[in-house]
């Protein structure tokens, strides 16, 4: 399949705002992305040619923003409607080898809906782990160093070289990774055998750091997971952001090439073009 002939859904509902910048991302590398209201895949209040099925896709993303005011928790009602409207569909879409990304908001809708961590199947029926409020109790904008961590298996980085450090930065206040306490170290255990876990937040030296290099006090400095299969994935940080170079904070001292956020959405499309 050529890059012109994939299909990207950018799902929105009430509050997103980032869907521009990652439909942006895909278009700029000769995709064919389209922004889908959720009602538009669910069949409420849309005519027949707003109706779109999510299976006429090849990639799905969730953006950031903070969807339905991010009442109640970050992501949960967006996650409650994907759930109770298109589970099956997701199931299958997922199942299918289709890719999924969520960034920011994006990532905590698919920890609510249970297509992350995913530890015993697809999509499990509650949530197994939980974005809680960053530790310095504020919302956190500011450039974070990532050092990738998955060894072969999420299809979203493919072209980013092992341990290499990206700068991608983050807008959250609510980011902080945590797992339930009583299965806390078995699921970082089955995390690390699965190769489920793709950044950690770092320093400039690549090494683990806390505040401010983890801007939210994420168990063992996790930025991103992605499933068994490597083709659900999610992060805080927002790659959308530093497509190009001159959107880096420090673009000045080297403004020509890609941003580091680029091989995100360019691994993902080499993916699908392979595999159709």
């Amino acid at each position: 399949m050529k890059t012109s002939q994939v299909r990207v859904c950018v799902l929105r509902i009430e509050g997103t705002n980032c869907e521009e910048e990652s439909y942006q991302a895909f278009r700029r590398l000769g995709a064919k992305p389209e922004m889908v209201h959720i009602k538009q895949l669910t069949g409420s209040d849309v005519s027949p040619e707003e109706r779109r099925s999510l299976s006429d896709f090849h990639i799905l993303v969730l953006p950031g923003g903070f969807s339905a005011g991010d009442y109640v928790r970050a992501g949960a009602i967006f996650a409650a409607r994907m759930k109770s409207k298109l589970s099956g569909d997701l199931v299958d879409f997922v199942k299918s080898g289709k890719p999924v990304l969520g960034i920011c908001n994006g990532f905590q809708i698919l920890v609510e809906t249970g297509l992350l961590p995913a530890m015993s199947g697809v999509m499990s029926e509650v949530p197994e782990a939980v974005l809680g409020t960053n530790d310095s109790g504020r919302f956190e904008c500011r450039p974070t160093l990532l050092k990738k961590t998955n060894r072969s298996s999420c299809v979203f980085t493919a072209k980013i070289p092992a341990d290499k450090v990206s700068l991608i930065p983050s807008a959250h206040a609510e980011g902080k990774l945590m797992f339930p306490i009583e299965e806390r170290e078995r699921i970082l255990r089955e995390l690390d055998q699965n190769d489920q876990i793709v950044f950690k937040y770092v320093d400039p030296n690549g090494n683990l750091a806390g505040y401010p290099w983890c801007p939210n006090g994420s168990t063992e400095n996790i930025a991103g997971i992605c499933n068994r299969n490597g083709n659900v994935f999610g992060l805080m940080p927002h790659p959308e952001r530093v497509f190009f170079k001159f959107t880096h904070p420090d673009w000045t001292r080297s403004p020509d090439g890609p941003g580091d956020g680029r091989a995100i959405f360019e691994s993902v499309l080499e993916y699908v073009s392979k595999k159709q």
